[in-house]
């Protein structure tokens, strides 16, 4: 059995709040990967801006590891994390993993692009990169969910997880 839900989806597809919202239903404990990566290393806007990106996504591969140590605990993961397939196997490994698929349109009404580094050029670059990486999405997930009517999704996967899986 599974021992974590894991939350996998473009930037603004909703990982954080559903996140939340499931874990509060499950009495799950909720862990953003992004949030505890910017507690330890400060934001992930000056992370890109001083480090680069290499430099990021190698500390969120520390991240991943040291997430997927734990047991029974809802994790949001941020949106690049597909890109390194070792992220990808230690949290199949561990945890059910949900993509949660929400319209771009959805996410440019809602997403501040200030906070958003990959965002720095313009909106159109959230289109690349649903091509680039949906495919890794569909790959690595369990379960596609859609993730345009929050409550619906979050019983969704409640169900998915009361079920045994």
């Amino acid at each position: 059995m599974k021992r974590n839900i894991v939350l996998i989806g473009m930037m603004g597809s909703g990982k954080t709040t559903l996140g939340r919202r499931l874990a509060e239903v499950l009495d799950m404990p909720f862990v953003d990967a992004d949030e505890e990566i910017e507690k330890r290393h400060g934001t992930i806007r000056k992370l890109f801006e001083e480090k680069g990106e290499a430099y990021f996504r190698a500390i969120e591969s520390e991240m991943v590891k040291t997430l997927v140590q734990k047991e029974h605990i809802v994790i949001s993961t941020g949106g690049g994390v597909v890109l390194r397939p070792q992220n990808m196997e230690a949290l199949k490994a561990t945890g059910l993993v949900f993509y949660l698929v929400r319209p771009i349109e959805d996410i440019l009404r809602t997403v501040d692009v200030s906070n958003r580094p990959l965002l720095k050029n313009g909106t159109d670059v959230l289109f690349r990169l649903l091509e680039e990486r949906d495919p890794l999405y569909r790959k690595y997930s369990d379960y596609v969910i859609d993730n345009t009517d929050m409550e619906k999704a979050v019983s969704a996967i409640a169900e998915i997880w009361k079920n045994g899986v």
